[in-house]
């Protein structure tokens, strides 16, 4: 797989290949969206374990336009649509329940005072909620997925208690979480969570998943994710 990407704009990281891996995702028949797709490097991933379509959306021009490039160069263009767009638009423009899942690497961090702004404004609306908050997200998948649809998102240990609560305010049912760790011993670093539209009250917590050992190599669960 050829990934076309600029360390200056937008370089996708293991959050991206985790969260391809963690989504429940359905083998031919459905649909499925990712919202703030970058590259679209999450619909390039999927391509290897589903048939499914797949539709990506992306808010800057730069990134659309990269996302367009990677899915025309390996060939997926017949399985994946790449759209340019605010994801606060997507209820309306693409309709209300109609697909099977909803993936989501959404910006991380509430948005700083205009002064704190990364200087690559690229790099600033990636990470910041610039151009929408962690409900907006919520909000859209919610509205994006057909009932008992699967939503999945990968975010920051530190907002755990709000992703739940804007959730569940937002009827997805948590159904699955996982926290990553650098190694044994740290802090997790990165949340995994998966909703189901409309689901029951039934969660599992995952096995904690270690990214580096004690030797600074990537962990065999690890190293299974990225080269199988």
């Amino acid at each position: 797989m050829r990934i076309i990407q600029s360390p200056s704009v937008f370089a996708f990281s293991l959050d991206a290949v985790l969260l391809a891996k963690f989504a429940y995702v359905p083998l031919k028949r459905g649909n499925i969206l990712d919202l703030c797709t970058g590259n679209g490097v999450i619909p390039l991933f999927l391509t290897r374990r589903s048939e499914s379509a797949i539709t990506g959306v992306e808010l800057q021009d730069r990134l659309y336009d990269m996302a367009v490039r990677n899915i025309e160069l390996n060939e997926v263009a017949e399985q994946v649509t790449i759209l340019k767009g605010d994801l606060k638009d997507m209820p309306n423009q693409l309709g209300h329940g109609k697909y099977d899942v909803v993936t989501c690497n959404p910006p991380y961090f509430p948005t700083p005072k205009e002064q704190e702004h990364n200087l690559n404004e690229h790099l600033a609306i990636a990470r910041h909620e610039i151009h929408c908050t962690l409900e907006d997200v919520v909000w859209s998948c919610s509205k994006l997925v057909r009932p008992g649809g699967k939503v999945s998102m990968v975010h920051r240990p530190g907002r755990f208690i709000e992703i739940i609560e804007l959730f569940r305010k937002y009827r997805l049912e948590p159904k699955r979480i996982q926290f990553v760790y650098p190694r044994e011993g740290k802090e997790a670093n990165m949340l995994l969570i998966e909703g189901a539209r409309d689901g029951k009250p039934d969660v599992k917590m995952l096995p904690p998943l270690f990214v580096y050992n004690d030797a600074n190599e990537y962990t065999p669960q690890l190293r299974e994710i990225l080269y199988g």
